[in-house]
């Protein structure tokens, strides 16, 4: 574990002058602190996705204690016919009601629960206790327990996966954000299994950075942005009795993103984003997987208009495999897939229709139509899905305050 952790601190030292790399998807309904206020009649920016700065409207106060609610309600249909992943359904809510206290302006402190309960089942699936300590000072943010998982991220989808806003919502570790006008950097460690002395599994750690250094300035007529990516997966340990060989795997990506402004009336932008990926067996001979070593081709272009966003990606991946990335991207069989599978050389074709509705500042609906076309098998898939977002903080009162007053 000290090997991983050193080597994803070097490369963070690396990235310093970098930023978060915005995901090739408008995701900011999923991340935003008020899902239907910071995308509509918006200019998206470096900092749109992901950003937390604000967590909300009001400027908090040393002494602020609030009650804050985040709902989340998912419908996914993968209509896939082919071995890498078969179809399946993703139907179910997700809750966290959570006491928020302000000690002082910079310190933030969250406690709650989170409750997941999947369509079809009558029992729940998760119930955890959540906290978050965040620590904002100027641009860098630090966050310790449930740090901003997943889409906050800002990967692209070969490198971590959409459906872990639904199958893995909660990351617990450490995480560094620094948001500049030029520079954003979101570096993070997510503990997913702690091991104990004579216990029969290994540890299991998973963590990156994702960055992007904007090279032009906010008034110019094209917003270009170079986006550095990276992440990480390690099982291991030394004190369990399962004495299974060490396993960590990297991935690194790169590229250009371009956004140009329209200021149509229908049409409003055009984003073309290119990516280079790496993939790298580093388990030093313990090798688990077919394949060593991979490398992919990632290009996407979105057109932005008025009611929705349409989006082409072509993906060509030659031994490729991301352990946190999407299904559909690898060169290895998922576990929705046809055990033991493989291939080596994946080219397919993406078109997306994507649409989010606004409800009210807090609430937002995304709609998403997402067929893809495998060259290789000649075969044609798609998804849909329907995603409800809402997020808001009540104010309750300004308990440093009452005691003040108390004291006098």
């Amino acid at each position: 574990m000290g090997n991983f952790l050193r080597i994803l601190v070097a490369v963070g030292a690396l990235l310093v002058t970098a930023g978060q790399a915005r995901a090739q998807l408008d995701n900011r309904a999923f991340t935003s602190p008020e899902p239907g206020r910071t995308k509509f009649g918006k200019n998206p920016s470096l900092l749109a996705e992901g950003a937390d700065t604000a967590v909300s409207r009001a400027t908090p106060q040393a002494g602020d204690l609030r009650i804050s609610l985040n709902a989340f309600t998912f419908f996914k249909d993968n209509e896939y016919f082919n071995d890498i992943v078969e179809g399946y359904t993703l139907f179910g809510t997700q809750l966290n009601p959570q006491l928020v206290y302000y000690p002082t302006k910079e310190l933030r402190l969250e406690a709650g629960v989170f409750l997941w309960k999947d369509f079809g089942n009558p029992t729940l699936r998760q119930v955890r206790p959540t906290y978050r300590a965040t620590w904002t000072h100027g641009p860098h943010q630090f966050i310790f327990g449930n740090i901003r998982a997943n889409l906050n991220h800002g990967y692209i989808e070969p490198l971590l996966d959409f459906e872990r806003v639904m199958l893995k919502p909660l990351e617990e570790g450490l995480q560094y954000r620094l948001h500049t006008q030029r520079i954003s950097l979101d570096v993070w460690v997510d503990w997913l299994r702690q091991e104990y002395a004579g216990v029969s599994y290994q540890e299991q750690i998973a963590g990156g950075l994702s960055g992007s250094y904007r090279l032009t300035r906010p008034e110019s007529p094209v917003d270009v942005s170079i986006p550095l990516q990276f992440t990480a997966q390690h099982h291991g340990g030394q004190i369990d009795t399962l004495h299974a060989p060490v396993q960590t795997l990297f991935n690194y990506a790169t590229g250009v993103v371009a956004r140009v402004p329209l200021h149509g009336s229908v049409l409003q932008a055009v984003r073309l984003n290119a990516y280079g990926l790496l993939f790298d067996d580093h388990s030093f001979s313990n090798y688990r997987l077919p394949y060593q070593t991979g490398k992919g081709l990632y290009i996407n272009g979105t057109l932005e208009t008025r009611y929705f966003d349409v989006m082409a990606s072509y993906w060509q991946g030659h031994q490729f495999f991301a352990p946190l990335g999407g299904n559909y991207y690898q060169s290895i069989a998922s576990r929705y897939g046809t055990p033991g599978f493989t291939d080596a050389e994946r080219r397919l074709l993406l078109v997306r229709l994507l649409r989010d509705f606004r409800i009210s500042d807090a609430a937002a609906l995304t709609v998403r139509v997402e067929p893809v076309y495998d060259f290789n098998r000649q075969l044609l898939d798609f998804s849909f899905g329907f995603y409800l977002n809402f997020r808001q903080e009540w104010l309750l009162g300004n308990v440093g305050r009452r005691m003040r007053a108390g004291q006098q």
